[in-house]
């Protein structure tokens, strides 16, 4: 058998496997698509809470830093600074970034889980 004949053959229209750009573009659109919603946009929302309770920041407020100290507000400085009470004498300075949660007056601590 000569090679020229196997040549000649007309090539199939379609090859296996290949599919039109639709196929191959949907299953990574619906990917995206979910990587959105159940991702990105909670922890976007979640994010601009978390700024809204710091620009809420009032006297009296219980705080909590991203270094683990917990203080009452003794005086909002300016846009970005709290002098925060963290025990009998001791204020600190704080940046408002610097705080990862704010209770209010009247929220008590959450309690801690016991095990048995």
């Amino acid at each position: 058998m000569t090679l020229i004949p196997l040549l000649a053959q007309a090539a199939p229209s379609a090859t296996p496997g290949a599919g039109d750009i639709f196929t191959m573009v949907f299953p990574m659109v619906a990917i995206l698509g979910v990587f959105y919603f159940f991702m990105i946009r909670p922890q976007q929302q979640k994010q601009k809470e978390h700024q809204d309770r710091l620009s809420k920041v009032v006297r009296g407020d219980t705080v909590v830093t991203h270094g683990g100290l917990i203080g009452k507000v003794v005086r909002v400085v300016d846009d970005s600074e709290l002098l925060v009470d963290i025990g009998k004498g001791v204020e600190v300075r704080v940046l408002r970034q610097g705080l990862s949660d704010v209770r209010s007056k009247n929220e008590p601590a959450k309690p801690a889980d016991k095990k048995a």
